[in-house]
């Protein structure tokens, strides 16, 4: 079966291409005539898993444990271990769950071109699903509590809710309980850091709505409502932020930096907290726009790929504006990070969905 305007595929957390030269769509196939890349069993693997895009997903338990007042320890790292889990078995499982019509589109995918067969998928998922809820269970029984739902959310997107309504509150609730994860490993409850999970769900819900059109485009209402979201997200995660409650900061973890005892001052916190969101502002609001002027399948999927890119200067605001000024900048480094070791695996233009 052969559908020439089929929706993109998506995976929680990840909604799009990331390449700057928008050279491959948000499934991995070429665009332009220029082909897929062709790569051994391990390279399969890492465009299967969509590698770069895990540089995407730490930001989210650091953000949570910032919004708890508490400085990041060993419990925060297992968090982080279950997170990366838990999102490749979102990797493995979406394109287990789409074999059959990349059979028919999307050929140069690793299941359909037999660099790897869909009962290693699976079984990849399943273990790594395993894998996360374990070390989730290793941090404590908050944590496990909303890896759970977490790790539902994550095989209900991918099984059934991808291609219907329901398909963008998904992603956007895995990538809440994502961060909220991070709170519950770290600071043992969830409740302070609800607003942070709010504004990372709903600028993920923003696109992954884009991210719906990108192959086929026609869709000026979706990129406008993202680029008002942008705007609506950055003054709520600039003027409205939050010190870190007293009493409740736990040792850090070698390496993992965060307030001291008495916090980072105000100020720096604010200029540091205004600039990140500057970053996530002029990082998604560009290709948004050009978008909205021109809905034509490559700005679409460019505009999805600048949501992406935001995701992590937007986790490091989130992080700064709850007094973290260290961890957000570990955070931030990230950024640099994703871009360095795409460009030596060279996968640069191997979508990361």
């Amino acid at each position: 079966m052969s559908r020439p305007a089929a929706p993109a595929r998506h995976t929680p957390g990840a909604t799009g291409p990331t390449a700057a030269d928008g050279t491959t769509a948000a499934d991995g196939t070429a665009l332009a005539g220029i082909p897929a890349p062709r790569t051994g069993r391990a390279g399969a693997w890492a465009e299967l898993l969509r590698l770069p895009a895990l540089f995407t997903v730490p930001g989210d338990a650091l953000a949570g444990a910032a919004a708890t007042g508490a400085r990041p320890g060993p419990r925060t790292l297992l968090a982080i271990g279950a997170s990366l889990c838990l999102y490749e078995a979102g990797m493995a499982l979406n394109d287990w769950a789409d074999r059959a019509e990349d059979a028919a589109e999307r050929p140069h995918r690793p299941l359909p071109s037999g660099r790897i067969r869909p009962a290693a998928a699976l079984t990849a998922a399943g273990a790594l699903t395993g894998a996360g809820l374990a070390l989730a269970a290793g941090a404590g029984r908050p944590a496990l509590a909303v890896a759970t739902p977490l790790a539902a959310t994550v095989w209900a997107y991918d099984l059934a809710l991808k291609h219907t309504p329901a398909g963008p509150a998904a992603m956007a609730t895995a990538r809440a309980l994502d961060l909220l994860l991070g709170a519950a490993a770290t600071g043992g409850g969830t409740r302070a850091a609800l607003p942070s999970a709010a504004l990372l769900g709903t600028h993920t819900l923003a696109v992954t709505a884009v991210s719906r059109r990108e192959t086929t485009g026609g869709s000026v209402l979706a990129p406008l409502a993202a680029l008002a979201t942008t705007g609506a997200l950055t003054r709520l995660v600039t003027h409205r932020r939050t010190r870190p409650p007293a009493g409740r900061r736990a040792a850090a973890a070698p390496g993992l930096p965060g307030p001291g005892p008495a916090g980072p001052p105000a100020r720096t916190t604010g200029v540091l907290t205004a600039a990140l969101g500057a970053a996530y502002a002029a990082t998604a609001a560009r290709p948004y726009a050009h978008a909205a002027l021109n809905p034509s399948p490559p700005l679409t999927q460019r505009a999805v790929g600048g949501g992406i890119r935001a995701t992590i200067p937007l986790q490091a605001a989130l992080t700064a504006r709850s007094g973290s000024a260290g961890t957000a900048l570990l955070v931030a480094a990230l950024i640099p990070a994703g871009r360095m070791f795409a460009r030596r695996a060279g996968m640069r233009k191997v979508s990361i969905t």
